[in-house]
């Protein structure tokens, strides 16, 4: 499961520094070049929740197989792909592959684990996470340097088929199968306003910096208020009816659930966008090849790693201050990483910005397993699908929602002001960000169930 679940996060932002090389070779420009990025991330974040639901319904062992299946075949396709559009299209079909994978991972953890074993398990899930997302970039940079056969960026894709076949494998011979006692039918009518909902904001955001904001990205997102107060009216009709709707009012009304989505929004804004423009950082402005600019961020992995290990059993004694001060450690980390880049641009290698970025990865290894803990630990078994589908909805939105706000504010400024004062001040107004993630974790609940 733990290899499934490293696969849609590894390729969240593994592209990252494949763009442009992909861009060299396909003439793709920056519009297609962001929908590279933003396709996957749109498909991924608007059917995960009907992903989760799915997975309560028919099984979760056998979507997992479905998804994981789906995602090594469409990772090919995106390996393969002739043109940009092809591209994009083959990335959207990841992203819905992704979708269906991911939920069941939280899901069969809630459902077959409990005490120790789940805290064990929910530890593994979040340092596979992190991890992912950041190795992401690196063997993103190694893969497209070594040029794998002559596949050049192909291979970022390209080596997903063999990873989902293991994972399809083992999955078939040692995964149990569960499902919901009382599954719920699909609410066909929350699913398109979800959709509506999250394409008519981050579409537009996503593509209206590239493409000069024309009429349609205005009409979008004048789109989004509309559909999610429709969303919201229509889920709470559909639970007075006595009927599942695909995101329960009263879930999001349990205060572990509502607390812990709190942390994680403004977590994962930040850490969608930084990754995003670090990565443009690196190879545009500091001038360093693709595998350079990927292991520089090996600091940031292995403390990653050495905090989502510990935090948990940090959190099971010291309960949220784990996760305070996990932000706090975080703030102290982008600080650092803000003053190396402010003081030292000039000559400024791969290992330059190491020391900030580890401590930024342990504060953020601290800070998210027990998070993640805390928003299932008061959900029934049975709605673990809806659970994890709404959790990793939140975490995959606003990662997206990161890097088309923190990436276009970098981007617009970049041209203007220069790439370093671009990058002081989207890293400045990440800052505010993570103050904010501060704030909130005071509000989750004071121990861990």
């Amino acid at each position: 499961m733990l290899i499934g679940a490293a696969l849609p996060f590894l390729d969240f932002f593994i592209v990252n520094v494949a763009l442009p090389t992909i861009d060299d070779d396909l003439d793709a420009g920056p519009a297609l070049l962001e929908m590279v990025v933003g396709g996957y991330g749109v498909a991924y974040a608007v059917l995960l929740v009907l992903g989760g639901r799915l997975g309560d319904m028919v099984g979760r062992r056998r979507l997992f197989v479905w998804g994981t299946a789906a995602f090594g075949v469409t990772s090919v396709a995106c390996g393969l792909a002739p043109d940009a559009w092809s591209l994009v299209a083959a990335r959207i079909a990841q992203g819905a592959a992704a979708a269906l994978m991911l939920p069941q991972v939280l899901a069969t953890i809630q459902a077959t684990t409990s005490g120790e074993r789940r805290t064990r398990a929910m530890s593994l899930y979040s340092g596979t996470a992190g991890v992912a997302s950041a190795v992401g970039q690196v063997l993103g940079g190694v893969l497209v340097s070594v040029d794998l056969a002559g596949t050049g960026w192909r291979s970022i894709f390209l080596i997903n088929a063999p990873i989902a076949a293991a994972a399809l494998l083992l999955a078939l011979r040692s995964v149990p199968e569960t499902r919901s006692a009382n599954p719920a039918r699909v609410d066909v009518r929350g699913t398109l306003l979800l959709t509506l909902s999250l394409v008519s904001l981050l579409v537009p955001l996503t593509e209206g910096r590239s493409t000069g904001w024309p009429l349609w990205s205005w009409v979008l997102l004048g789109v989004f208020p509309l559909a999610t107060a429709a969303l919201v009216a229509v889920e709470r009709r559909e639970e007075r009816a006595g009927r599942t709707p695909l995101v329960p009012p009263s879930l999001l009304r349990v205060h572990s659930v509502r607390s812990g989505l709190a942390v994680i929004a403004p977590f994962s804004v930040g850490w969608g966008g930084f990754m995003f423009v670090l990565a443009v950082v690196l190879q545009e402005g500091l001038r360093l090849g693709p595998m350079t600019a990927g292991l520089a961020l090996l600091p940031m992995c292995a403390a990653y790693l050495a905090g989502s290990m510990a935090g948990p059993r940090l959190a099971a004694r010291y309960g949220r201050r784990v996760v305070t001060a996990g932000a706090l450690i975080q703030l102290t980390g982008l600080t650092t990483v803000l003053a190396t880049f402010w003081f030292g641009w000039d000559g400024l290698g791969a290992a330059g910005p190491g020391p900030g970025l580890a401590i930024q990865g342990l504060g953020q290894g601290l800070l998210i397993p027990p998070t993640l803990r805390i928003v299932l630990s008061e959900i029934p078994v049975d709605r673990a699908g809806v659970g994890s589908g709404v959790m990793v909805t939140t975490q995959q939105a606003f990662m997206a929602l990161g890097v088309a706000t923190m990436g276009s504010l970098f981007l617009s400024l970049a041209p203007s002001a220069g790439m370093r004062e671009a990058l002081l001040i989207t890293f400045g107004a990440q800052l505010l960000v993570v103050i904010a993630t501060v704030l909130l974790s005071l509000r989750l609940p004071g121990s861990l169930r």
